[in-house]
């Protein structure tokens, strides 16, 4: 297998070259940017589903699945929403040889779809809040160049949907929904920054949005979800409205909550190494691999390996036994390569005494002991988990860098830190210093944007003054 470029000189080349030799995904499919799941690449998806799954059914939001086409009229109703989708929308004009008298959408997301059925659901303050999410395909005619994960026209997407009872319910969703994610970003082992977004770059409809962004390299971010509170901004147009406890009317407010396979990319781009991918256990296809080795005709590490196997896989582990043929050599190169968290080798004496060795992805090496074995694989994928966040954490933190000047922007390999007054001249300024975008202000507490900002750094006022990211996203 040809060697794998370099991950610090040249991201996006190493990041492609990884995805593929890890058969992750197959590209090859008729329709560009509509890209197959393979059997390994699809396993890592069903396990990331579980996590945001898991995390999100804890806060009390509860699955449903809507149709994927949406009538026109209904795509419609709310302008701005439309006119942020129109040019992305796949449309459906004839059934069969007959012209539809509506048009339909493919789905690029659901308020649309879901919110003249919420308008029958809601009637009463008693029927609040609503919260939902679904685990569909959504359809988006990117124009960008499309990379797996990344950048997609067919895109498997996470979204939750909510109905409060008034602003401050719709706030503290929002809050809710930045917790969920702090549970799964910390099983995913993802060190992130959740912004602001500034009003020229929210989501279409929305009252605000915070973007869940991670860095990828010289300057660049990438944004793995987002959270929007929409205020009435869709209940008004789609007639979402209950009576209230003294019996009078009002319109619901709103919140969405979207994560897609970009977050699998992000894993790859954050973990992945000059050797290949490198999945937390949370999301790995195999959480652990046991090689058996043993001389020609040697059966007992074999029948001992399968035997461990059941044992790790009674507790929920997700174990692999790799009897091919290949020398064991070439199975570590292999494994290595596809990022399984833990491998576990079996030669005879290891099956003898009832041990084995453990080998992390990260090339820690230890022998697991004959007594509760099942106990110290669990303990040793714990501490792998533990070990990659420290990794990761460091890389993070060395992406960003506080800049005082316009000039600071100018060809920097750092995301930016900045102080930034809120006026969307001064943003614009920022973005053309930096050839790239004003992410936004941090949501949350961020190492990098602490204390006294100090003056703008475009227009020099200390009024309002906050701190601000600037960077160049994916």
């Amino acid at each position: 297998m040809a060697e794998l470029p370099s991950k610090s000189k040249g991201f996006i080349d190493w990041y492609l070259a990884v995805v593929e030799a890890a058969n992750l995904t197959d590209k090859r499919y008729g329709v560009k940017g509509m890209n197959v799941w393979t059997p390994y690449g699809f396993l890592a998806r069903r396990a990331l589903d579980a996590v945001m799954v898991r995390e999100i059914e804890a806060t009390g939001s509860q699955p449903v699945e809507f149709p994927t086409l949406i009538p026109q009229t209904e795509f419609q109703k709310e302008k701005e929403h439309i006119k942020g989708f129109d040019a992305q929308v796949y449309w459906v004009t004839r059934g069969g040889a007959t012209e539809l008298d509506v048009p339909l959408v493919l789905r690029p997301t659901s308020e649309t779809a879901m919110y003249p059925i919420f308008q029958l659901w809601i009637r009463s303050h008693r029927d609040l809040p609503l919260n939902v999410y679904q685990i569909v395909n959504t359809f988006r005619y990117e124009t960008k160049t499309t990379r797996p994960f990344l950048r997609v026209r067919e895109i498997h997407f996470f979204e939750e949907h909510t109905c409060q009872v008034n602003e401050a319910a719709a706030t503290a969703r929002v809050a809710s929904n930045l917790g969920a994610f702090r549970r799964m970003a910390d099983a995913l082992a993802l060190p992130y920054v959740a912004i602001r977004r500034p009003d020229w770059d929210k989501f279409p409809g929305a009252f605000y949005s915070v973007a869940l962004d991670i860095p990828v390299g010289e300057a660049r971010t990438l944004q793995i979800g987002s959270i929007h509170h929409y205020r009435e901004n869709f209940s008004r147009p789609y007639g979402i409205e209950f009576e209230t406890a003294d019996g009078g009317k009002s319109l619901v407010h709103q919140t969405t909550f979207g994560l897609s396979e970009r977050l699998l990319g992000a894993v790859v781009a954050v973990h992945g190494d000059d050797r290949g991918v490198v999945f937390p256990p949370a999301v790995a296809p195999y959480q652990v691999v046991i090689v058996p080795i043993g001389g020609k005709g040697a059966n007992a590490p074999v029948e001992s390996a399968q035997s461990l196997a059941t044992l790790l896989r009674e507790r929920g582990i997700r174990t692999h036994v790799d009897v091919s043929e290949d020398r064991p050599g070439a199975k570590y190169y292999h494994w290595e390569l596809a990022g399984v968290p833990v491998r576990l080798e079996l030669g005879p004496r290891e099956a003898e005494a009832g041990t084995a060795t453990a080998v992390d992805r990260l090339g820690r090496k230890s022998v697991i002991g004959p007594a509760e074995l099942g106990a110290a694989v669990e303990r040793t994928l714990d501490e792998f988990r533990g070990a990659l966040y420290e990794k990761a954490l460091a890389e993070f933190r060395s992406a960003f860098e506080t800049a005082r000047h316009l000039d600071d922007l100018k060809a920097t390999t750092k995301v930016r830190a900045l102080s930034w007054c809120g006026q969307e001249s001064c943003g614009h300024q920022i973005e053309q210093a930096i050839d790239g975008a004003l992410l936004g202000t941090p949501e949350e507490e961020f190492p990098f944007a602490s204390g006294d900002p100090g003056p703008c750094i475009a227009c020099g006022s200390s009024s309002g003054t906050r701190w601000a990211l600037a960077g160049r996203p994916l």
